[in-house]
């Protein structure tokens, strides 16, 4: 059988779903993309470092890298007296807008399906099977479940396994370069800003803005803050959303509940440094998401694949949950150009380097949470 004549289904059409997509369609594969949401993805998440194996990945699938971010030449770390420690360190900082619309540009719109629920899988023989909640099916040589934590993928390979609440939560936001302060937009501008305190730190730095644009003054501060939060208390709390709807892991931008905000915003006046009160209080739109903890011990069953954060997920300090996506798919295509390996043996090929990148990325955010004093039942400082 020729590559043009093996076709995969993917399961999401987020960042993992299209790095997979894209890449095997480089090597020949036919390749349809099957999303939950009704609606585009666009305009979800914020900032991500960008990291080699997303540049490996987009110029593999043939997809431009000239103008993916906003270059950061410095560290600076604010100090509770105004002082600032400064570090010289080069980095490029992306969205996860501009990343997703550019592989969803390159990816074409008659194999991407959006609004299809998945809901199992079915092997036969040499052909893998997916059955939609609309009772639709598809066949293909090969099933990537790259729906993220809360894949359905893998619900049905490895029922037991289902991602952690780690203790605390990371809140978000974006502030257009043209809607704060000069003062506070200077200390920001082209440099990665940190602000440590007992039990908890947050961070900005500057992406791009609307429309992908890397002009400033039409660039965007994306900041995430990281604060604790018991799982049984308090958690529920802010895991409800301004509809009284309870969440499981996330509440996206303009959903969150008024006295949650109210609450996020009191604690950033009390306990922050000027420019990042500044920034908190720019922003229009916060959002909060639970920092997870999940890792399997299998990513390959046969035909079917797990990549992304329906296999790991490493917590954010790591910067490389976009990039271990990345990864897998470059690491996937490179298992399945051998045309002397069946797909399952391909899997197999492919499948021990990825859970040893998986678990040390796993095990490395895991300790730079705890060096952070993120844990279970440390509760807040909030003076």
């Amino acid at each position: 059988m020729n590559s043009i004549d093996k076709r995969a289904i993917v399961i999401g059409g987020s960042l993992a779903g299209l790095f997979s997509g894209t890449l095997l369609r480089s090597i020949g594969w036919q390749v349809d993309v099957y999303e939950r949401s009704a609606r585009e993805l666009d305009s979800r998440g914020g900032g991500v470092v960008l990291q080699a194996d997303v540049v490996v990945a987009f110029k593999r699938a043939g997809i431009a890298t000239d103008k993916l971010g906003v270059e950061a030449t410095e560290r600076y770390y604010l100090q509770k007296d105004g002082g600032i420690e400064k570090m010289s360190m080069r980095q490029t900082l992306t969205s996860w807008n501009i990343l997703y619309r550019s592989m969803r540009r390159h990816f074409p719109d008659e194999h991407y399906h959006q609004g299809k629920v998945f809901a199992r899988v079915q092997p036969e023989g040499d052909k893998v099977t997916a059955i939609f909640a609309d009772g639709s099916r598809e066949t293909g040589d090969l099933l990537i479940g790259a729906d993220g934590p809360t894949s359905t993928v893998r619900q049905q390979l490895l029922p037991t396994y289902a991602p952690q609440y780690a203790g605390y939560v990371a809140y978000r936001g974006l502030v257009d370069e043209a809607d704060l302060e000069p003062e506070a937009a200077k200390i920001f501008t082209e440099r990665f800003v940190f602000y440590d305190f007992p039990n908890s730190h947050i961070l900005e730095y500057v992406i791009p803005g609307e429309n992908e644009s890397l002009v400033p003054g039409k660039r965007r501060f994306n900041w995430v803050w990281y604060v604790n939060y018991d799982e049984e208390t308090e958690l529920p709390h802010i895991l409800t959303d301004k509809n009284g709807k309870r969440r499981d892991y996330s509440i996206p931008p303009s959903k969150m509940a008024p006295t949650v905000e109210q609450e996020m915003r009191g604690y950033a006046d009390r306990e922050l440094v000027a420019p990042f009160k500044t920034l908190v209080a720019a922003t229009k739109e916060p959002f909060v998401q639970s920092i997870l903890d999940l890792s399997v011990p299998q990513m390959a069953f046969d035909r079917i694949a797990l990549v992304g954060d329906a296999a790991f997920v490493p917590r954010p300090h790591t910067a490389a949950s976009t990039a271990k996506a990345a990864a897998n798919a470059i690491s996937l295509a490179e298992a399945l150009v051998d045309r002397r390996h069946s797909v399952p043996e391909a899997l197999q090929e492919w499948e021990a380097d990825q859970l040893s990148l998986g678990m040390h990325l796993w095990k490395r955010g895991r300790s730079l949470g705890d060096s952070s004093q993120f844990s279970y039942g440390k509760g807040r400082t909030e003076g």
